[in-house]
């Protein structure tokens, strides 16, 4: 690729200079720009270099050195100081720009495929939903999932923080969880989390966390906290909503900390609701007015449909200028 650019640019450096009526200095920019894309940081800046040597070589042979030419030429050296700083930025990473950003996208996609809701048994139906903040697939929210003789054990997750430092604190947090969540047991899941969100030594270094440890025989679970809002259970029978409320600190502050579990039983019918603040919780609206309209909300979008309910419930509700995530357990 270096080779066909540095051909490129040197025919249209010879086309400039013998048919400099009809061929503008822009042209030089094409190989610059593909350069940007292509090539990797050790070769980028003298590309960019050689670029402009041609560039400073062919503008003498112009026949008609006006003003118009003068700003052309003073554009393409911008350009080029700018894909240099670029390429310095780059070299952190060590790859090209396109397969820089294929890597970034394949590390996302296989991390948040954790988020991923296993296949369950014919009695149980279950979905999570996403939305980002900013409307891309990058968020502080996320969901991991996983199934484990015979329980499903999901948690979802609310790091602190907003943008892209949150978004990358988010992809290593999910991956990390993603692992101790099959590796531990249910009742030393959230005390793994917090130690290892201890160690990471972030300036914003904290979470909220919610997890569900589900038998998928008998129906019953257990649910632990850590400074998340509190799960909602429906029961069939009398078709109300219960807040199952649980307590324990945010993950990443407090070494030691425990984490109690609130036990109960999910009945054919019934339905079970984990969410972040983003769903609940506004600038004008305190959390608990938040979980007493989405409940109300529930139970009118969900009402003899529990499939597809998560994407209805997570685009009627929520703050936009937030990121929401959502979990829906029904026992069918």
């Amino acid at each position: 690729m270096l080779v066909a650019l540095v051909v490129s640019t040197i025919l249209i450096g010879l086309a400039i200079w013998r048919f400099d009526a009809s061929l503008p200095l822009v042209t030089l920019l094409v190989p610059l720009v593909v350069s940007s894309l292509v090539l990797g940081p050790r070769q980028l800046p003298w590309f960019v270099v050689f670029v402009l040597l041609v560039l400073a070589l062919v503008v003498p042979t112009q026949d008609d050195l006006s003003l118009r030419i003068a700003l052309t030429v003073v554009i393409i050296f911008g350009l080029g100081f700018m894909v240099l700083l670029s390429s310095f930025r780059r070299t952190r990473l060590g790859v090209a720009g396109i397969q820089g950003e294929q890597m970034f996208v394949d590390l996302r996609d296989r991390i948040l495929s954790q988020g991923g809701i296993p296949d369950l048994p014919d009695g149980w139906y279950a979905a999570s939903e996403l939305r980002s903040a900013g409307g891309t697939p990058f968020a502080g929210d996320f969901v991991v999932a996983a199934r484990v003789e015979g329980r499903l054990e999901v948690a979802v997750v609310d790091v602190s923080g907003k943008g892209q430092g949150a978004g990358t604190r988010a992809l290593l947090l999910c991956g990390a969880l993603g692992g101790l969540l099959s590796a531990l047991p249910p009742s030393e899941f959230l005390a793994g989390a917090n130690r290892f969100l201890l160690q990471q030594d972030w300036d914003e270094g904290f979470a909220t966390a919610i997890h569900l440890s589900l038998d998928l025989a008998s129906g019953r679970y257990d649910i632990r906290s850590a400074g998340h809002p509190p799960a909602a259970l429906r029961h069939a029978g009398s078709g109300r909503w219960q807040v199952l409320q649980s307590e324990g600190p945010i993950l990443g502050l407090i070494d030691g900390a425990e984490f109690p579990a609130v036990s109960g039983e999910m009945r054919h019918g019934d339905a079970l609701l984990l969410y972040t603040d983003g769903m609940v919780e506004t600038r004008t609206r305190d959390i608990a007015l938040g979980i007493d309209r989405m409940l109300g909300q529930a139970e009118r979008l969900l009402r003899g449909q529990f499939e597809g309910g998560a994407t209805r419930l997570i685009e009627a509700l929520g703050s936009r200028n937030d990121d929401r995530a959502l979990l829906l357990v029904h026992r069918r």
